[in-house]
């Protein structure tokens, strides 16, 4: 299993970052590598939500489904893979005295076992943690940049 901890500041608040992260409509813009985040039925937020998503890495495109398992307002959210490639991803959001807010993600992943979980390594792992620091660094800067229009 493989984990990947980012935490970043920014000078939006809290409800200005989790209100951008919690709208399934911006998640290809700042999540690198995905291609598609389509709502599964007519619940598109919160507890039970559930989303198809793709990620291109490298040659490869990956699907999953994946529900939200926790959501409290202003402060977190959590999504499991229910379908395809093993993950969770936790994010966190906490204001910052001072002013702004600091945003924090986990995320966990499980590649298959076998050939193709082998043939999945190496193309996943060397990109993962580049691309969760690429996830955060261009959240930070949308968000910041929405916050001043």
């Amino acid at each position: 299993m493989g984990h990947i901890h980012r935490t970043a500041t920014t000078t939006a608040t809290v409800g200005a970052g989790f209100a951008y992260v919690d709208d399934y409509r911006n998640v290809p813009d700042w999540m690198f590598g995905v291609t598609r985040f389509e709502p599964v039925g007519a619940q598109s937020q919160g507890l039970g939500a559930e989303f198809d998503v793709t990620m291109k890495i490298g040659p490869s495109a990956l699907h999953s489904r994946v529900r939200v398992t926790s959501w409290e307002q202003d402060r977190l959210i959590v999504l499991d893979s229910i379908d395809g490639i093993a993950s969770s991803s936790t994010w966190r959001f906490s204001p910052r005295s001072g002013g702004g807010s600091e945003l924090s993600v986990d995320f966990d992943y499980t590649l298959p076992g076998g050939l193709i979980g082998k043939a999945l390594a190496k193309v996943v792992e060397p990109v993962v943690g580049t691309a969760i620091a690429q996830t955060e660094s261009t959240l930070r800067r949308n968000v910041e940049e929405l916050t001043r229009s």
